[in-house]
């Protein structure tokens, strides 16, 4: 069996998550997530405090068919005893992290694979876009309302369905 492990934050669950999944999971038979506690991804990696807690976005994560175990990510050098102890083959990231000596290393131990990022579509954009959003409406007027395109995570409907 070919063990596949991935990391990150994934908060807001959107379209670039779910294709980023979908396509770790297609190297291997076994999804490991990575999920970023919150005290990981605020005070570690220095990102804004995400708005979904750890226990929800383990829930939201686990319950996205291509992912077969959530663990969580508390340290960044926790990755080498992941590999160990969950006997990954590969290890898959977003190609934002390529070149990081965060990963680099893991070459030594796993094949490292970089994906390239859904383009479009990120968290900061959502939460950028739900902030423009909020304060350019008057109260009570709703996007789908003004004339803007579908959310991102309407895009999650196209995705093909197998058994």
């Amino acid at each position: 069996m070919k063990r596949v492990l991935t990391y990150g934050t994934f908060d807001l669950l959107h379209w670039g998550h779910i294709r980023l999944l979908k396509r770790a999971k297609s190297l291997g038979d076994y999804l490991i997530v990575g999920a970023s506690t919150d005290e990981f991804a605020t005070e570690d990696k220095g990102v804004r405090a995400p708005y979904h807690k750890f226990e929800t976005r383990c829930d939201m994560l686990s319950a996205v068919r291509y992912v077969d175990l959530v663990i969580p990510e508390a340290r960044w050098d926790q990755k080498l005893k992941d590999i160990q102890r969950y006997q990954a083959d590969v290890v898959v990231m977003g190609s934002d992290w390529a070149g990081s000596h965060r990963f680099e290393y893991l070459r030594d131990h796993v094949d490292l694979v970089f994906l390239p990022r859904t383009e479009g579509v990120s968290t900061s954009k959502i939460r950028r876009d739900l902030l423009a959003e909020a304060v350019s409406l008057p109260t009570g007027q709703h996007a789908e309302n003004a004339g803007e395109p579908a959310p991102v995570t309407s895009q999650m409907a196209a995705l093909p369905r197998t058994v």
